[in-house]
């Protein structure tokens, strides 16, 4: 029931179609779909599904820690954090900054992790994974140890298959061909 609530919010709200190629997507690619998946994550209903259904698919896994590149992997740490903490199995938040701070101890990564924690990798929408795998890539950095890549939607354009290059594993809620 909660899985159909998310999915018709993302058709309703999120979920763009156009005839033509309009829609420049963050690796620079035209594309006729576009998911803008904060009309979810920033509304409160919508939150509260994100966080209950990642974390449903990420807590098998027992992870330390979720969290992923800033900012669409924000709103769904702190999601599932919530859940996580309302379910009595309390999972950190984190944030992966683009780059590492300029000033005061220069982190990327901001949470209440330590070296060696196991961490899932959270996204809103992955089309090629670049995002995750920086992500990934800045956790590994880190000396945390990633479980894998969680998305709400997987695009269907390489991701899974980019993740997989890194001997991760993409899970994802939806992808686009279901949406469409």
């Amino acid at each position: 029931m909660e899985r159909e609530k998310l999915k018709r919010l993302i058709k309703e709200r999120s979920l763009k179609v156009s005839e033509e190629p309009v829609f420049k997507l963050s690796s620079g690619k035209l594309s006729r779909y576009y998911v803008d998946l904060k009309q979810i994550t920033f509304d409160p209903e919508g939150a509260y599904l994100v966080g209950k259904l990642m974390y449903e698919l990420v807590r098998e896994f027992n992870p330390d820690g979720v969290g992923g590149l800033t900012l669409g992997a924000d709103p769904i740490a702190y999601a599932v954090s919530f859940v996580s903490y309302m379910d009595g199995n309390p999972i950190n938040p984190f944030v992966v900054r683009k780059e590492p701070k300029g000033h005061g101890m220069g982190r990327q990564i901001e949470g209440l992790l330590k070296e060696g924690s196991r961490v899932a990798v959270v996204e809103d929408v992955v089309t090629t994974a670049a995002s995750s795998l920086k992500a990934v890539r800045a956790c590994r950095d880190a000396g945390l140890d990633v479980i894998g890549v969680f998305t709400i939607v997987d695009r269907e354009e390489g991701g899974r298959e980019n993740v997989e290059k890194e001997g991760l594993v993409l899970y994802s809620l939806f992808k686009l061909s279901e949406l469409l």
